[in-house]
């Protein structure tokens, strides 16, 4: 069986007192985990220092994440954070394509396959999002939607594209709604995701996960877990209370 990943997305959240009250217990609790779970911290990236500041003493049980990367390695792009930087910062991990920066941040397809190539010049691991609105999932076009968001990143980055990369499944309609899809759905879609691009890499792939996110809770993450195609999670909410993170950890654990 795969190592599970999971990737807690903490979003514009967080405080120093909401870091030191959190972080501390969670990296212990990890020391029993840590084997079980590769776990990833994503959080507003200015913490990030403060956050390898309060573990100087310790070592840390997980690896530091950010949310997004720009499309430039330096330049006057005021407000912006470069691969570069985040490699500077020990960075290991980036969210690129999640809804909230298409949506919000008018992020194309391009866009993003853009800046999963300059985090593979950097050797960063990309977390892929990739997901259909309410209406396409009505429309029964997931998989259509899918292959185009898959297809930009192999035009740009060729077969071997996906090597050392993390795909999360993320249907927009269940971000942050409390409606998860149903776990044989989410199977469906993540072996379809798997295969195809498995297909087009002429099945040479290595280091390839596939994630689900979209209202992951205690409630369900047993369930999705058990299926054969997802190695893990990508969790937001959740991720922010410790009870709720550790619990999601424990049932993996299983």
């Amino acid at each position: 069986m795969i190592k599970p990943i999971i990737i807690g997305n903490w979003k514009l959240n967080g405080s120093k007192k909401f870091i030191k009250n959190i972080l501390k217990p969670l990296n212990q609790f990890l020391i029993k985990y840590y084997k079980v779970c590769t776990i990833v911290i994503a959080p507003p990236i200015l913490y990030t220092n403060f956050i390898q500041n309060i573990l100087s003493s310790d070592q840390a049980n997980f690896f530091l994440g950010a949310q997004n990367v720009d499309t430039h390695f330096s330049g006057p792009f005021t407000g912006e954070i470069s691969p570069i930087m985040l490699k500077d910062l020990e960075i290991h991990y980036v969210i690129i394509g999640h809804s909230e920066r298409r949506v919000n941040h008018y992020e194309d397809n391009h866009i993003i396959a853009k800046k999963f190539h300059m985090l593979k010049q950097e050797k960063i691991i990309p977390v892929l999002c990739i997901g259909e609105t309410s209406q396409e999932h009505k429309e029964k076009k997931t998989k259509e939607v899918c292959k185009k968001q898959i297809d930009v990143i192999f035009d740009l980055c060729g077969e071997n594209a996906f090597n050392n990369t993390i795909v999360a499944y993320e249907p927009i309609w269940a971000i942050g709604s409390g409606q998860s899809a149903s776990p044989k759905e989410v199977q469906i879609i993540s072996h379809f995701i798997r295969n195809y691009i498995k297909s087009k890499s002429n099945n040479q792939i290595k280091n390839f996960f596939i994630q689900y996110g979209g209202s992951v809770t205690k409630n369900n993450a047993q369930e999705l877990i058990c299926q054969n195609d997802i190695d893990g999670f990508l969790i937001g909410g959740a991720s922010l209370c410790l009870e709720e993170f550790t619990k999601i950890i424990k049932i993996i654990n299983k």
